[in-house]
């Protein structure tokens, strides 16, 4: 019995590290995430000057500065609510920008990967990641 856990272990691991596997379970990083749906808007550096940012009625955030705005505070859980769509600040106006929660989750659940919500939510977690660690004083 004792020999069989290992053997059962390396065969999980194997299936778990093989490519496909890898796919469709691992989320892209923060940084990955925010170039490719973020940048557009915000600016690569988040600093809301994007290519698109002046075709927009209302000028996007300067992500740099989240935490300066709170007073000095990177509240996560506030981003990540913004994030995913599950919180509309009143003060922002209407909610222009994308529900990225949403839209994560069917673009993993199109692509039949197992437990969209969660890697959905994995991702909208490094995303916010990202952006703290990308925070000006």
């Amino acid at each position: 019995m004792i020999r069989s856990v290992p053997a059962l272990l390396v065969l999980a691991l194997g299936a778990a590290c093989s490519p496909e596997a890898g796919e469709r379970a691992v989320p892209p990083t923060g940084q990955v995430a925010y170039l490719r749906h973020c940048a557009s808007c915000h600016g690569s550096e988040g600093r809301g000057d994007g290519p698109v940012a002046a075709s927009l009625a209302r000028l996007p955030s300067d992500l740099t500065r989240i935490a300066q705005r709170n007073g000095g505070r990177f509240d996560e859980s506030a981003v990540m609510a913004f994030i995913d769509g599950e919180r509309v600040v009143a003060e922002h106006g209407p909610r222009d920008m994308p529900v990225w929660g949403a839209a994560f989750q069917r673009e993993h659940s199109a692509r039949k990967e197992p437990w969209p919500a969660y890697i959905a939510l994995l991702e909208v977690r490094s995303l916010v990641d990202y952006l703290r660690s990308i925070q000006e004083p």
